[in-house]
């Protein structure tokens, strides 16, 4: 591999390691801090917000197919669709994601093949 490649890599381990790094740090410093002023030691309240809004955000990109044509658009909803379908009989979390990305690459696949 390349100087250029492992630069990239480097940079993108540093940068995951620093996006999960620094808000246990500076939670760690929040709580020591409550816990000092003899407060109760509690997390701020828009943590609990912060995930529901990332699952959100990132269902929400999903639902968009990258090309804006009538294939990737059939793709999504047969994906979308089996995965509800999935999620319905079984209640669980791994297996309509399987299904769901299963459906979505046959169609897709199927779309390559016929045209």
């Amino acid at each position: 591999m390349t100087t250029e490649l492992w630069g990239a890599v480097a940079v993108a381990a540093v940068g995951t390691l620093l996006l999960r790094l620094l808000p246990l740090v500076w939670m760690q410093r929040h709580l020591g801090r409550k816990d000092g002023q003899g407060g109760s030691a509690s997390m701020p309240g828009w943590l609990g917000v912060l995930g529901p809004v990332m699952i959100a955000a990132m269902l929400g990109v999903s639902l968009v197919p990258p090309a804006n044509t009538l294939n990737a658009w059939l793709a999504t909803v047969v994906g979308v669709g089996a995965t509800l379908f999935v999620w319905r009989r079984t209640r669980s979390l791994g297996w309509p994601v399987v299904w769901g990305v299963a459906a979505f690459g046959v169609v897709r696949l199927l779309s390559f093949v016929v045209t």
